[in-house]
């Protein structure tokens, strides 16, 4: 579990859920065990995504995936544990914040990963592979369910117990909506466009393993235009907030649509 957690990674939806935390006047101590439950959730989706049965990949942030190191077993049984310790360490470790709204956030974290969330698109995704007739519309339902999902999810928990209102919270999972998918739009460009050095996991996987993408779809230039487009109206969802505690948003937002990695 600790080789796989603490392996690095951008840490990008516990940073956005504390950010969302503090845009709607809460403080960061009452998000930080949800910022790092995301992290967690995220880390099990990455170990079993990696297994042979799934991806089959063999590098993940620049080192051995977990099941290349502890075997297939072992790293399955990490991931459950992840997913698990993530949801207790929400129960007992959140202070601050009333039970009715942990409660509700608990809730909205569970929806965003199972049979309506990152699971789906998991699904639809390994049913898609090497599919000829994979449309736009199948390829956003893949990427809204399997990545922006969890990104919503961050984005809204820290809304959530920062006691933020209906209609911010609103405003808030509409604005990650748009930056989870401009996240995978950019997953897209680079895994065509970098080295595998660079990405810190496999490049060009996709294109092995014949899977649809954006580039695939659309071309690169095109592609790259569709993002610019969705952290466009991904900031534009801010608006009515202020520009000070809006600024850590939208400073993510431009880290996601311009990475490298």
């Amino acid at each position: 579990m600790r080789y796989s957690l603490l392996a690095g990674g951008k840490r990008v939806r516990p940073v956005l859920c504390l950010a969302a935390c503090e845009l709607v006047g809460g403080q960061e101590p009452m998000a930080m065990p949800s910022a790092c439950a995301v992290e967690m959730i995220h880390t099990m989706s990455l170990m079993h995504d990696d297994l042979p049965c799934m991806d089959n990949d063999d590098l993940r942030r620049g080192k051995p995936t977990n099941h290349k190191v502890f075997g297939e077993d072992v790293a399955v049984l990490a991931g459950d544990a992840l997913l698990a310790f993530a949801f207790e360490y929400i129960a007992v470790a959140t202070v601050g914040v009333t039970p009715a709204r942990i409660v509700r956030a608990i809730g909205e974290l569970a929806k965003s990963i199972g049979s309506e969330g990152l699971v789906a698109g998991q699904v639809v995704d390994i049913n898609s592979e090497g599919l000829s007739d994979v449309g736009l519309e199948q390829l956003e339902f893949i990427h809204v369910h399997k990545t922006a999902a969890l990104l919503e999810g961050s984005v809204v928990l820290g809304a959530i117990l920062g006691g933020g209102s209906t209609e911010e919270v609103e405003k808030l999972r509409n604005f990650a909506r748009y930056i989870g998918l401009l996240f995978q739009v950019v997953d897209d460009i680079l895994d065509v466009t970098k080295s595998s050095q660079e990405l810190g996991k496999t490049a060009g996987k996709d294109l092995v393993a014949d899977k649809v993408t954006y580039p695939k779809l659309m071309g690169i230039e095109k592609s790259r235009e569709f993002a610019e487009k969705l952290n466009k109206d991904a900031q534009d969802q801010l608006s009515g907030f202020d520009p000070e505690k809006a600024a850590p948003l939208i400073a993510l937002a431009n880290y996601i649509a311009y990475r490298q990695n």
